[in-house]
């Protein structure tokens, strides 16, 4: 089973999220070890297609305090690995009008850092309002129920 390293939260509140990708993750030393200290941030992290690559862009790991004199830079492009098939197809869909591609988890896998990617269309500010009051409505439902069934 996969443990998860870090979540992003905000990417389902601001956008439909239509299908779902994993894929690799080029890293050097120093940015693993720090991820393992649990020093990322996904907050601002999204995927594009660059040449027939894929890449990974606002994506922030902080520098490995124990580091010797050679240290990563913090939110550098890093590249995603993935089959050629799913690059294609992941590129014809961001060519379409309004589809972005945010990162929405970061886990372990197999001892390698894998993440996944999302392709969706970003929500209009009404579409979070009604997301949220959905949510008020289940959470209050779910309190009757249990009320309910403590009589």
């Amino acid at each position: 089973m996969s443990q998860e390293i870090a979540k992003n939260r905000k990417a389902y509140h601001d956008f439909n999220i239509v299908d779902k990708f994993e894929a690799g993750v080029e890293l050097k030393g120093t940015e693993v070890k720090s991820i393992r200290d649990g020093h990322v941030h996904l907050r601002d992290a999204f995927g594009i297609v660059q040449s027939s690559q894929l890449f990974m862009i606002g994506c922030d790991i902080k520098g490995y305090a124990s580091a010797s004199h050679v240290q990563h830079e913090p939110r550098r492009i890093r590249r995603l690995l993935m089959h050629r098939k799913e690059i294609d197809r992941i590129e014809i869909k961001l060519q379409e009008k309004g589809f972005s591609m945010p990162v929405l988890r970061l886990y372990w896998k197999n001892r390698k850092i894998k993440v996944e990617l999302g392709l969706g269309r970003g929500k209009a500010q009404h579409d979070k309002r009604e997301t949220l009051k959905k949510k008020v409505q289940d959470r209050e439902s779910k309190r009757e129920v249990a009320r309910f069934n403590r009589k």
